[in-house]
């Protein structure tokens, strides 16, 4: 996310943080290199110039000038003025409505709206307990209106079903007809999109927005769009009421300019981020929290929820009890490790929100390496008999041979698995006999799953 931006911003904390002393001479120089890091990641000129300014303004203000530490106050003022920027705090959702509460998505075609309506329902469903209706206005892409029933579906949500020989008109007020009819506490109306701005789209989607009259009307923009996204925004501004902004692909390899840009051009605050694909990759935005990843002070809080929503807690429970009774760890429980760390997001995901120092701390690993050794081991490990799992003393030479061929793999790396299984098993056994701190010390000395790094105990 945003790591051309993330990188600089990092080093130059690094830089600040060592100040033993603030003068308009440093601070301005540490600007300049902010100014083209922010150019660089495609952020607008003049959320930049207005961006420089305050942090100036405060830089050499007595709260940094008379600090014991000025390097850190200045860090400080440059997160809290980013923040500032991406809209300071989170916006929640309005729903306070006479049910069904309308909420409009607008974007152009290929920013992610269909599918961020399907995460925005199951977001709705899980996190708001409410009951939520989907259709699709989108009669001119072939297959929207089938792409909205399946990733419905997968969302929990019901989808009405229109036609491509219908008009969006029509189609909205007979969603609403029906959601009314039916108790549905939201309707979510996807709308048509276009390859760029055209007077049709605008016209057809102003029209829907009298029709419905929708509690919010958010605006999904493809973070990836750099300086288009803020063209697109100042569109739908001046065409629309927004109430509030979706940023899609914040996981992909985004320079981070349409973070920081679209708050400011619109004026509408960003409610939600798209940070996967998966059905249920979309966060609430926090921007205080959002800087803190561009700057490299990572985002513990998300950290600790993602883990916690991945992690079974009952087969949890399991294995520690499993593991108290003295019975043995087996390849299957070793299996259900791998899964869990798939459901959690990955590596790559998890590392996004560590803090920069503990990051480098891992070196430079190839998450994407690391997560194929993940799949791999999983690949292994269920190409073995159950019998072969429950007692892995059984594998031997010819067990292995055939297994490394179901798996597709040479028989090294079934060796290597259960070299780590077998590490694995003692470090359980240890726990067993309550040497908890001391096993945790061992972990520092080996690797851990799928290659990754030394432990920082």
């Amino acid at each position: 996310m945003a790591s051309a931006l993330t990188d600089k911003l990092t080093r130059l904390v690094k830089e600040m943080r060592g100040q033993a002393r603030i003068t308009e001479s440093n601070v301005q120089d540490m600007l300049r290199e902010v100014r083209m890091a922010l150019l660089e990641a495609d952020v607008a000129l003049p959320v930049v110039r207005d961006f420089v300014a305050r942090v100036k303004d405060k830089a050499l203000g007595q709260e940094v000038l008379g600090s014991l530490k000025p390097g850190q106050a200045l860090v400080g003022i440059v997160n809290k003025e980013l923040a500032v920027t991406m809209g300071d705090g989170v916006a929640d959702i309005n729903l306070a409505a006479q049910p069904p509460a309308v909420i409009l998505m607008a974007g152009l075609q290929g920013a992610g709206k269909t599918t961020t309506t399907a995460k925005l329902a199951k977001h709705l469903i899980e996190k708001r307990k409410k009951k939520v209706l989907t259709v699709s206005g989108d009669v001119y892409r072939p297959a929207a209106i089938e792409q909205l029933k399946t990733v419905s579906k997968q969302a929990g949500a019901e989808w009405f079903p229109s036609t491509p020989d219908q008009k969006p008109r029509d189609i909205a007020l007979a969603a609403l007809d029906y959601a009314k009819k039916h108790y549905f506490d939201v309707l979510l109306v996807d709308t048509a999109g276009r390859l760029a701005i055209d007077e049709l789209l605008m016209q057809e989607i102003k029209d829907l927005h009298t029709v419905l009259n929708p509690v919010e009307t958010l605006f999904v923009v493809d973070a990836m769009q750099g300086q288009d996204a803020v063209n697109t925004a100042k569109a739908f501004k001046e065409a629309l009421p927004l109430t509030g902004i979706v940023l899609t692909k914040l996981d992909g390899d985004s320079r981070g300019g349409a973070a920081l840009s679209v708050r400011a051009i619109t004026g509408a605050p960003i409610k939600f981020a798209g940070v996967s694909e998966k059905i249920d990759g979309l966060e609430v935005f926090d921007a205080e929290r959002h800087a803190g990843r561009i700057l490299g002070m990572g985002d513990i809080v998300a950290l600790v929820e993602q883990v916690t929503a991945g992690v079974d807690m009952e087969a949890a429970q399991k294995l520690a009890a499993k593991v108290k009774s003295g019975d043995g760890f087996d390849l299957n429980d070793f299996l259900a490790q791998l899964q869990q760390m798939k459901q959690m997001g990955g590596l790559s995901s998890l590392m996004d929100k560590l803090p920069a120092q503990l990051t480098a701390k891992a070196g430079q690993m190839d998450m994407d390496k690391a997560e194929r050794d993940i799949r791999r081991k999983e690949g292994i490990i269920c190409s073995m008999t159950a019998l072969e799992r429950r007692k892995p003393e059984l594998i031997k030479a010819t067990r292995k041979k055939r297994i490394a061929m179901g798996a597709g793999v040479q028989v090294q790396e079934v060796n290597r698995l259960l070299n780590e299984f077998e590490q694995m098993q003692g470090m359980m056994k240890k726990m067993k006999g309550g040497g908890l701190m001391k096993m945790m010390k061992k972990m520092g000395g080996m690797k851990g799953l799928g290659g990754m790094p030394k432990m920082p105990f």
